[in-house]
């Protein structure tokens, strides 16, 4: 997670005390390897370099975009299949080309 502070990009990093145990602070990138002084005892605290905090996406979610992103590539053809007894088909359009679409009926 980063904060804007003034202009300056700021991660939060975690850091081991040698007897306090763990803390967290608020440091601009640009110091994120430096050690920090533990703000119980002031003694130098080392960073502890964890994961990041991934969240896991739910399937249904995780289903949707993976078709939104497929589909800018790909898209899906889906063609309506008619039942065989009750419906009917809809009435097929015959166009008749005659070569000059401009001239329309004549």
């Amino acid at each position: 997670m980063l904060v804007n502070t003034g202009g300056i990009m700021m991660p939060r990093y975690e850091f081991r005390c040698e007897n306090c145990g763990l803390f967290e602070c608020w440091r601009p990138l640009a110091e994120a390897g430096v050690a920090m002084i533990c703000p119980k005892c002031q003694a130098a605290a080392r960073r502890v370099y964890t994961a990041p905090g991934l969240v896991k996406t739910p399937p249904a979610l995780a289903q949707a975009l993976h078709r939104a992103e497929k589909s800018a590539y790909e898209p899906e053809v889906i063609k309506r299949e008619y039942p065989v007894s009750g419906e009917e088909k809809p009435s097929q359009v015959v166009y008749r080309s005659h070569g000059r679409p401009w001239q329309i009926g004549h």
